[in-house]
């Protein structure tokens, strides 16, 4: 804890220092403050990781959504709402009850605000620097960067999200790419048709 406290402080104030981070403060109030944040108690939990694809499955998951997995609802009522949380002080899992407004103002700490993003770069991850950076980075790692996977087209996400095609028929025949028919004018003269009885 000592140590990533360190690295993030030391990190802070290297970037105020070359101007880098931008903030309200003042030198004199943004040095108290990270003075202040460099005494205080940091609660550190370092998940250690087999490989690079088991980090970027932990890791993505905080990119794109809030931090909440549906499997820790455990159940949804009118009144209420279960939801499984962690402990800090047992090292358990508990089921917690909330009421309705309680759990969305507990929800709504992980809902960035307007023209906010959930994760936010800086240093050589700043999307200002990593065109800069990047070649560097992994010139020195001795690794090669790998280029920006080709986006999958619909049809394909699709079958490949659930296992079905959905360019094919309900005859199993292929369907292709005719054109577009343009909108046709309603017209007041056609006839209104009712529900038919079976």
């Amino acid at each position: 804890m000592p140590m990533w406290r360190y690295a993030v402080i030391t990190l802070l104030r290297e970037a105020a220092r070359a101007g880098v981070l931008q903030t309200d403060l003042d030198r004199g109030a943004l040095r108290e403050l990270l003075t202040a944040q460099y005494e205080r108690w940091l609660n550190i939990d370092i998940k250690r990781f087999r490989s690079k694809k088991q980090f970027l499955g932990y890791a993505g998951r905080y990119a794109r959504r809030p931090p909440i997995a549906q499997s820790r609802l455990r159940g949804i009522g009118g009144q209420e709402i279960r939801f499984v949380t962690k402990d800090t002080r047992t090292k358990r899992t508990v089921e917690t009850t909330y009421t309705p407004a309680d759990f969305l103002a507990a929800l709504a700490d992980d809902v960035p605000d307007r023209y906010r993003h959930n994760v936010r770069y800086f240093g050589l991850l700043a999307p200002r620097a990593k065109s800069q950076t990047h070649d560097a980075v992994f010139a020195v790692l001795g690794q090669k960067r790998l280029g920006k996977p080709s986006r999958l087209r619909w049809a394909t996400s699709l079958q490949k999200s659930f296992g079905v095609d959905p360019l094919v028929d309900r005859n199993g025949e292929r369907m292709r790419w005719v054109g577009r028919l343009p909108p046709r004018p309603a017209t007041s003269s056609s006839p209104k048709t009712g529900p038919v009885a079976p």
